[in-house]
């Protein structure tokens, strides 16, 4: 295993993001569609947040049907995804080392990391692109 590789090798390049002017009914179908469970939030290709499909959970019962038009759009209404995201998030540069990434995320209580290469989003890690990762090289 290689313990310089940087996270470049591994993280999602072709990011699904969010603006902060789009509501969380959008999100929703975004998580859903792709099945993801993190979105950055952005501001041009700036990160300002970080939504997690568990932040939805809190506020609605978005997992209690398959059918996305089913969901209490009145819920989401309520709120604006940067009321929901999570704020001062955490990220990593391209040439951060897997291992690098693997501490923050082992140490902290959240499971994906922005990858910001000159303020701009140019990826996204998680713990599954890890263990993938991990698997790989067993």
């Amino acid at each position: 295993m290689k313990r310089s590789m940087p996270v470049s090798e591994i993280m999602s390049k072709n990011v699904i993001a969010l603006r902060r002017s789009e509501d969380l009914t959008r999100a929703e179908m975004l998580f859903k569609r792709h099945k993801i469970r993190h979105i950055p939030v952005v501001v041009g290709e700036c990160v300002i947040g970080m939504l997690s499909y568990t932040d939805l959970l809190r506020i609605s019962f978005a997992d209690a049907t398959e059918d996305e038009h089913n969901v209490d759009t009145v819920v989401y209404n309520m709120f604006t995804i940067e009321q929901v995201m999570t704020k001062n998030v955490t990220s990593i540069s391209s040439d951060t080392t897997i291992k690098q990434a693997a501490e923050i995320l082992a140490e902290n209580e959240f499971h994906a990391l922005p990858v910001v290469d000159d303020a701009v989003l140019v990826g996204i890690v998680t713990t599954t692109d890890l263990i993938k990762y991990l698997l790989d090289q067993l």
